[in-house]
C-alpha cells in the first residue's frame, strides 16, 4: 500500500483492504492534491489510521451478524520497513477501565495486583516506553514503595536474564520510562512484578501483547514467583474488567478448582511456570 510505506496486519480481509486503500487515496488526495507532492509521514499515518477506523466501524457491525466470518477485526498497521505494528480502536468500543479485545500498544500492559498491606485485588496497567539511555525511571511521583520494589526487581531480572527474554538486545543501553495506572481502589501495586517485567521486554523489541489479557504474578529479585494466596477473587475480578484470557501462576492451579461453572467457561485461564514462560504465552503472534 502507497508504494510499501504502509502496510496492513492480516486481520484484514481483500475486502477491508480494498475498502480501507480507497478511503486512504482520497483522504491523501484532499489534503495533497497534487500527484507530485511528496506526504509527510505524520499525513500518512493520520489517514491511515482514519481508513482504518472506518473500516473497522464497518466489520463491527458485519460481526453482530456473522461472528464466525467477521470475528477477527484488530486491524493493525506498519509505518515504513522497520516500523512498530499498532492497532487501531474506535472510542466507541472502548472503555478505561474495561480491557479491550485488541492489543495494547509495546510497553503496555494490564496486570491484578492480588492485594496486600491492607489492600484488596485491583486493576492497573503499566506503561513502559524506551529510549537511549540507561536504567529505569518511575514517573509516578511519588512512585509506591510496593510498586517500586517490583519494579526493581522486573529490572534486575531484565539484566541478569536478558538473552532469555530479548535476545541479543542489551537493555543496559536503553532508558525504560514506567507510569502506573490505578483503576481501582487499591493504589500501592503491590505484587506487579511479572507484569512489569514483561512491560520492559515488550517495549525493548517493541512488540504488543496479546489483547485481552490479564498478568498476575509477583516477581523476587531471584527470579522466582511468589505463591498467589487469592486466585478466585483475581479471577472473579478479571471477569468483572472483561479480560478473556487471565496469565496466572501454575502454582495457584487448585485453587481454581474452586471457581464457579459460569467463571470458568467465560474466562481462560492460562498458566505459567516461570517469567520466561510467562512472556512467550503473553507476546503477540
Amino acid at each position: 500500500m502507497l508504494q510499501g510505506r504502509v502496510t496492513v496486519g492480516g486481520a484484514l480481509s481483500g475486502r477491508d483492504h480494498n475498502a480501507v486503500t480507497k478511503t486512504l487515496s482520497g483522504l491523501l488526495k484532499l489534503i495533497h492534491p497534487s500527484p507530485n507532492e511528496p506526504v509527510p509521514d505524520e499525513d500518512l499515518e493520520w489517514a491511515t489510521r482514519l481508513a482504518l477506523e472506518c473500516r473497522r466501524r464497518v466489520k463491527e457491525q458485519q460481526k453482530r451478524i456473522g461472528t464466525a466470518e467477521f470475528r477477527n477485526t484488530q486491524f493493525s498497521y506498519t509505518l515504513g520497513p522497520d516500523g512498530v505494528e499498532k492497532f487501531v480502536v474506535t472510542p466507541e468500543l472502548q472503555s478505561e477501565d474495561q480491557i479491550g479485545r485488541d492489543p495494547l500498544p509495546p510497553g503496555q500492559v494490564w496486570a491484578i495486583s492480588p492485594g496486600g498491606q491492607g489492600e484488596g485485588t485491583g486493576l492497573f496497567r503499566l506503561e513502559v516506553t524506551e529510549g537511549p539511555g540507561s536504567g529505569v525511571r518511575i514517573l509516578n511521583r511519588p512512585a509506591p514503595a510496593p510498586f517500586a520494589e517490583s519494579v526493581r526487581y522486573a529490572e534486575q531480572n531484565l539484566y541478569t536474564r536478558a538473552g532469555e527474554f530479548v535476545g541479543d538486545r542489551n537493555p543496559r543501553e536503553h532508558e525504560f520510562s514506567v507510569q502506573l495506572r490505578a483503576f481501582d481502589t487499591p493504589k500501592s501495586g503491590y505484587g506487579l512484578g511479572v507484569a512489569a517485567l514483561l512491560a520492559l521486554c515488550s517495549a525493548l523489541i517493541g512488540k504488543s501483547l496479546e489483547g485481552g489479557q490479564i498478568v498476575v504474578g509477583a516477581l523476587n529479585l531471584g527470579g522466582s514467583i511468589d505463591p498467589l494466596y487469592s486466585a478466585v477473587n483475581v479471577v472473579e475480578l478479571a471477569m468483572q474488567k472483561g479480560a478473556s484470557v487471565v496469565l496466572i501462576p501454575v502454582s495457584a492451579r487448585k485453587q481454581l478448582f474452586d471457581l464457579s461453572d459460569d467463571m470458568a467457561t467465560r474466562v481462560n485461564v492460562l498458566f505459567y511456570t516461570d517469567a520466561r514462560d510467562a512472556f512467550i504465552k503473553a507476546v503477540a503472534d
